[in-house]
């Protein structure tokens, strides 16, 4: 299938790494034109290099930005139409906020997290539309997690903001549908990750288990039997924000290899 991708400028926040990475490496393959960003600089020349040199793609480039700030997210999207004339697809992600219960998370680290994972889709969102209705058409996919379908015990601010995101992208599809710009959502399950692991030695040291016990059982509860792997999820993604997606917009899919048990 022809994804309609060739030579379309594609931003990718958060993607120095993890499933970021992914997606921007499955958007490279296709031909487009991948800018992508983190706050790391050194890991983004990496990254850059290494999706340059797998894919044979010489159209990709790095700007550095804090999806926390929002000047940084007016330089990136100023950054990326100055380097290629537009924006055509808008992958918004970042870093997971930190886990934590209840009574353990500050009014710093609920501001902190609003910021960077409910506001950085919004501020990103509203300077690239603009570019995208000149264009007359866009995708738009904010990446969030499996949260969104069912809570997950001490991930309470992802608990919390990622179902933001999800009523955001219904809302922004609908009213972005006459302008031909597709807005979807798409949260990982359980996928072969940095994030994955920290998590698992988080609750492994606060319950004294054995992580490889907690991965095993982790592992049990997912119906196809294994974690998945972040090229899966990128794959969904860029299907999604591709323009072979002509007509599903305002969705939120989970990939987690059937473990989600809500409807």
């Amino acid at each position: 299938m022809d994804l309609l991708l060739q030579h379309k400028t594609v931003l990718v926040t958060g993607a120095s790494k993890g499933l970021g990475k992914a997606i921007a490496l499955q958007y490279a393959f296709e031909g487009a034109n991948v800018i992508i960003s983190s706050r790391n600089e050194t890991t983004l020349k990496e990254t850059t290099a290494e999706i340059r040199a797998e894919t044979k793609n010489e159209h990709i480039r790095y700007v550095v930005c804090d999806m926390a700030n929002a000047g940084h997210i007016e330089s990136l999207v100023n950054d990326v139409v100055k380097q290629f004339a537009g924006i055509d697809v808008l992958i918004n992600n970042a870093g997971g906020p930190p886990a934590g219960a209840f009574m353990e998370l500050t009014d710093e680290m609920w501001y902190e997290a609003f910021e960077q994972n409910l506001l950085s889709v919004v501020r990103a969102s509203r300077l690239a539309i603009p570019h995208m209705k000149k264009n007359g058409k866009g995708r738009i996919v904010n990446i969030t997690s499996s949260s969104i379908k069912q809570s997950l015990d001490q991930l309470m601010l992802s608990n919390a903001l990622r179902p933001g995101v999800m009523g955001l992208t219904k809302t922004l599809a609908r009213e972005v549908a006459k302008d031909n710009i597709l807005v979807n959502t798409v949260g990982p399950g359980t996928i072969a990750t940095e994030r994955i692991e920290q998590l698992t030695d988080m609750r492994a040291k606060a319950t004294g288990t054995d992580p490889n016990k907690l991965e095993r059982e982790m592992i049990a509860n997912i119906p196809l039997g294994r974690l998945g792997t972040p090229d899966e999820f990128a794959k969904a993604v860029v299907f999604l924000g591709s323009f072979a997606n002509t007509y599903i917009t305002g969705q939120s899919l989970i990939v987690d290899g059937g473990s989600v048990r809500a409807l």
